[in-house]
Formats: structure tokens, C-alpha cells, sequence
């Protein structure tokens, strides 16, 4: 077992596990996303089973007045024959410490209203509701 970052070579790699979180994406919009979310220094870092990836987190370090400086969790996704393995917990746990290592003093993430399984698995790691997430169509 391998944690590690993963790199624009392995877009494809990614796209294997991100389209079961992503499901309305496209591998293009997908592909273009990645390349437009470098400027925020958007990292992808993967769990891999000898070559195969298992469990992806899409993440960036941020900074705004209510986390302060922070590790943003924009994607968290285990292959759905790997859940419940611990690959998840894993991954969290590597992200804490990822995000010491960066200096922030949270980490911090965003998920969907019909993740219950989801919203649990956060909240029996250490995770804490604090707000909702409001969006307007433009």
C-alpha cells in the first residue's frame, strides 16, 4: 500500500474512482477543472493497492476569516468495492497530517445532503457540522 501525490500524467487514474463521487462530470469537464484548479495549488493524492488506485482526495491549503489557514477537502472518494476497509479513515488520517505539515489549523470539507453513510463516516472522524452550504445558479 502506497499514499502519494498523484500527477497530471495520471488524469485518467484518477478519473476511475473521481466519477463514482462525480458522477455529472465528463472526463473532459473533469480534465479541464483539473488544469483550471492548479492556480489554487489543487493537489490530487491517492491510496494505491500495488498500481491501483483505491481512494482519492482532491485537496488545497486555503485561507479565509472563519478556518484561517486550512486544508479544503474538495473531493474524498473510495471505490465502492473498497468501502469500508479503513482506506477512507486512511486517508483522513494522512490528510491531518498533510495539513499539519502545511500549517493549518483545520481541515475542512463540504458534503452533499444525500451522503448520510458519508456524513457519519466524518463525524466518527473527528469532523464537526458547523455550517450549510448555500448556492445560486448564475
Amino acid at each position: 500500500m502506497q499514499i502519494r501525490e498523484l500527477t497530471l500524467k495520471e488524469l485518467d487514474i484518477a478519473w476511475d474512482v473521481v466519477k463514482e463521487l462525480r458522477s455529472a462530470l465528463t472526463y473532459n469537464e473533469f480534465e479541464d477543472l483539473i488544469y483550471e484548479m492548479r492556480d489554487i495549488n489543487y493537489t490530487m493524492i491517492g491510496i494505491f493497492e500495488k498500481d491501483k488506485l483505491i481512494t482519492y482526495a482532491g485537496v488545497a491549503v486555503s485561507t479565509n476569516l472563519y478556518h484561517k489557514r486550512h486544508l479544503f477537502v474538495y473531493e474524498l472518494v473510495t471505490q465502492n468495492s473498497f468501502q469500508s476497509q479503513g482506506y477512507g479513515k486512511m486517508m483522513i488520517e494522512y490528510l491531518h497530517d498533510y495539513a499539519k505539515m502545511a500549517a493549518c489549523e483545520n481541515l475542512v470539507l463540504s458534503s452533499g445532503f444525500a451522503r448520510e453513510n458519508a456524513h457519519r463516516f466524518y463525524e466518527n472522524n473527528g469532523f464537526e457540522k458547523k455550517s450549510f452550504v448555500f448556492v445560486k445558479a448564475i
